[in-house]
C-alpha cells in the first residue's frame, strides 16, 4: 500500500504559507498541547502539535522530568513511547531551533486515555403548566478564552423537556458554561425564559473574533438573558411564552459575551427579525425559529459570524464582524430579495464554510444553496433540503473541493438522492438514487485505503468510491461522525460512545474503542459533545458526558503514528468547522485538503 505522504506533508509542514493568500488567516496563538498517558506499569505515550507557523527544521527534545529521553532531537515525528518503566508525575517538550532549545511545555501524566472535567449541573425545575425537569450535559465548543494557548470547554446545557421545533411544550432555561481543562469552572450565562431549548434555537459560535488573542462567545439572545456577572437583557420579567410553550413574540438580540468572564461585550437587534411566523412557513412557530450559525473568514484574514435563520422556505443568512467591542452587519442575504429567490427551501440542518474559488476568502454553503464571500448569490442548484452535508477535497485526482449532500424531497431531488458534487460549479458529478424516499443521513470520509479518496455511503444505496463506482452493497452501519484515531491516515468511524475501524476486506466494522460510563447527544444522530483535534499531534479527540452528567470525559488516542503534520487546528476550514459543529445537526470537521491514503499504482 502505497501511503500519500506526498500529497500530506508538504502541505501540513508549510500549512499556513503554502500559498500567499492562506498565510493571511488570521488563526489561534497554540501551545505544544503536549499529553502522556500511562498505558501500562511501564510505558507512557506522549504526543504534541506542530503549529502551522512552524519552521520545517524544527525538531524536539522531549523531557521526563529532568532527563532527557531522546539522544538526537526529534524531526520526523510528534508522538513518543517512554518504556522506561521509571515512574514520573511530569513530562515536558521543548522545540529545538539552529540547535536552540525554545520555551518547555509541561504535562502531567494521566492514568488513563482521557481528561475528566466535573460539571457543576443546574438544578432542575418546573414549568408553567406543573411539569418537572432536570439537566443534561449537551453540546460543547472550544476556545482559547484567556489567551494562555490552551483550549477551554463552553458547554450547553439542556433541560431535559428541550423540543424540537414541531414539538408543542414549555422547555426550562438553557445554561453556557465555561471550564478550563483542569477542571475549573469560569462562569455560566442563563440564556432565560425567552430562548426555547432544543437542537435548533442555540447555536453558540466560540472564537477570537476581534483578534485579541482570546475567544469570544456569539448566540442568540432575549429579553431576560442574564450574563456571568449578572447583567440582564432587556427586561428581566418579561415571559413571551404562549400557551403551548413557543416564543414568537418579544424582541430578539444577538450578543457577544466576553470568554475569561462571561459578561456581555455588545447586544444588537437580531437579524432577520421573526416578523410575520406565517411568512416562513407555518403558523405555530416551527420554521420561523430555524436557527443556525457558522464562522466564515469572508475577508481572507479575519473572522466574520454568520447566522442564519430558516431553510424549509424562507432562507436568510447575515455576516457580522466584532471589532473594537462592537457588533457591526457585514451583510444580510435574503431569498426574498429579487435575484435570490432560487435560494428559497435549499438550506440544511447545518452549514459548512470553504473556500470553493481559490481566493482565500470563504463560502457559505447552506445545502443546496451557496453564499458568495461577499454577501451576493453563488449559485443554488435546486436539489432542495437535505439533514447532513461534508466538504473536503474528497477526490485528489481532480481541482477544487467536492461536496456530498443527502436530499430529503423526492419532488426537488428527482434522480439524485445523495449527490456527489463540484463545488465550483453546484453541479452534482454523480449522484445516488434516492428511491423516492427522505434521504435522512450520509456520510464521508477515507476509509478503504485500497481506493483514491474519500469513500461515501448514507441510508440508501451501498458503498462508493469518489468516482461513484459502488464498491460494495454493503455499508457501514455507521454514518454519524467520523475521528483520525488510530496510526494511519484513513479515519475511523465514530458513533455514540464508540470508534470503529472499517475492515473494508470483510465489508463490517472492528471496534477499536468503547467510552464506559459515557454517552453521546442528539438522540439518534449520536454526536460527541464535540470532537476534534484538541490537543496533542494532528489526531482526534472525542468528548462525551459521563452517563450522569457529573463530567465531561476527553478522550485522546495512544496508538503510535509515524506520521508528522500540524495541528488541524491550524488548517482555517477545519477550525471553523470545530465551531459550527455544535450547531443543528452536527456534523464532522473535514480539512480543506486531503487527507487518506491512496491505492498503489
Amino acid at each position: 500500500m502505497k501511503k500519500i505522504v506526498s500529497k500530506v506533508l508538504p502541505f501540513a509542514m508549510g500549512l499556513l504559507m503554502s500559498h500567499g493568500i492562506t498565510a493571511q488567516y488570521q488563526l489561534e496563538n497554540l501551545d505544544r498541547g503536549l499529553v502522556a498517558v500511562r498505558t501500562n506499569p511501564k510505558s507512557v505515550f506522549l504526543s504534541w502539535r506542530i503549529l502551522g507557523t512552524d519552521a520545517k527544521n524544527l525538531a524536539f527534545n522531549l523531557y521526563r522530568g529532568k532527563t532527557k529521553l531522546n539522544a538526537n532531537p526529534i524531526s520526523t515525528i510528534s508522538n513518543w513511547v517512554d518504556s522506561s518503566g521509571v515512574e514520573s508525575e511530569e513530562y515536558s517538550v521543548r522545540a529545538v531551533l539552529n540547535g536552540k532549545e525554545q520555551k518547555a511545555y509541561s504535562t502531567k501524566v494521566l492514568a488513563q486515555n482521557f481528561i475528566e472535567i466535573p460539571l457543576n449541573i443546574p438544578t432542575g425545575g418546573t414549568t408553567p403548566d406543573g411539569k418537572p425537569y432536570t439537566y443534561s450535559a449537551s453540546d460543547c465548543s472550544v476556545g482559547d478564552l484567556d489567551g494562555d494557548g490552551q483550549y477551554e470547554i463552553v458547554l450547553k446545557w439542556d433541560p431535559t423537556n428541550s423540543k424540537d421545533n414541531s414539538q408543542k411544550g414549555y422547555t426550562g432555561n438553557v445554561y453556557l458554561d465555561a471550564y478550563r481543562m483542569d477542571g475549573k469552572q469560569l462562569w455560566r450565562v442563563d440564556l432565560g425564559k425567552n430562548i426555547r431549548a432544543g437542537a435548533h434555537y442555540t447555536q453558540f459560535m466560540v472564537f477570537d473574533f476581534d483578534g485579541d488573542g482570546k475567544a469570544e462567545i456569539a448566540c442568540k439572545t432575549a429579553d431576560g438573558t442574564t450574563d456571568a456577572i449578572g447583567k440582564v437583557i432587556g427586561d428581566a420579567k418579561a415571559d413571551y411564552r404562549n400557551e403551548t410553550g413557543y416564543v414568537l413574540d418579544g424582541p430578539e438580540f444577538l450578543t457577544v459575551f466576553e470568554g475569561v468572564s462571561g459578561k456581555i461585550l455588545d447586544s444588537v437587534p437580531f437579524t432577520p427579525e421573526r416578523g410575520e411566523v406565517g411568512a416562513w412557513g407555518d403558523k405555530y412557530g416551527n420554521r420561523v425559529d430555524r436557527f443556525i450559525s457558522a464562522v466564515a473568514y469572508l475577508d481572507g484574514k479575519h473572522p466574520s459570524l454568520i447566522t442564519g435563520r430558516g431553510y424549509y422556505t424562507r432562507l436568510v443568512r447575515t455576516a457580522w464582524d466584532f471589532e473594537k467591542g462592537k457588533i457591526k452587519m457585514r451583510w444580510n442575504f435574503d431569498s426574498n430579495d429579487a435575484g435570490n429567490e432560487a435560494h428559497r427551501s435549499m438550506g440544511n440542518h447545518q452549514m459548512s464554510i470553504a473556500d470553493l474559488d481559490g481566493d482565500g476568502k470563504q463560502e457559505v454553503i447552506s445545502g443546496a444553496s451557496v453564499i458568495a464571500s461577499t454577501g451576493k448569490s453563488f449559485y443554488a442548484n435546486g436539489l432542495g433540503h437535505g439533514d447532513a452535508l461534508h466538504v473536503s477535497d474528497m477526490d485528489p485526482t481532480r481541482k477544487g473541493l467536492e461536496l456530498w449532500q443527502c436530499h430529503e424531497e423526492p419532488a426537488k431531488y428527482g434522480e439524485y438522492g445523495m449527490e456527489f458534487r463540484d463545488l465550483l460549479t453546484g453541479k452534482p458529478i454523480w449522484g445516488v438514487s434516492g428511491e423516492g424516499k427522505d434521504v435522512g443521513r450520509c456520510m464521508a470520509s477515507d476509509i478503504d485505503p485500497t481506493r483514491y479518496g474519500y469513500e461515501v455511503w448514507g441510508s440508501v444505496g451501498g458503498l462508493y468510491d469518489c468516482k461513484g463506482n459502488q464498491i460494495s452493497a454493503t455499508r457501514p452501519r455507521s454514518m454519524n461522525f467520523a475521528v483520525w484515531w488510530d496510526g494511519d491516515l484513513t479515519r475511523e468511524l465514530l458513533d455514540g460512545n464508540h470508534v470503529d475501524k472499517w475492515d473494508y476486506q470483510n465489508g463490517q466494522l472492528v471496534r477499536l474503542f468503547t467510552a464506559e460510563g459515557c454517552s453521546s447527544n442528539n438522540g439518534t444522530k449520536a454526536t460527541p459533545a464535540i470532537s476534534g483535534d484538541l490537543f496533542g499531534d494532528w489526531r482526534e479527540e472525542v468528548v462525551l458526558k459521563k452517563n450522569d452528567s457529573s463530567a465531561l470525559r476527553i478522550f485522546t488516542t495512544t496508538i503510535p503514528t509515524t506520521y508528522k503534520m500540524p495541528t488541524l487546528m491550524h488548517d482555517a476550514q477545519y477550525r471553523v468547522a470545530i465551531a459550527w459543529q455544535n450547531s443543528g445537526y452536527n456534523q464532522p470537521p473535514h480539512p480543506s485538503f486531503y487527507l487518506g491514503e491512496v491505492a498503489p499504482k
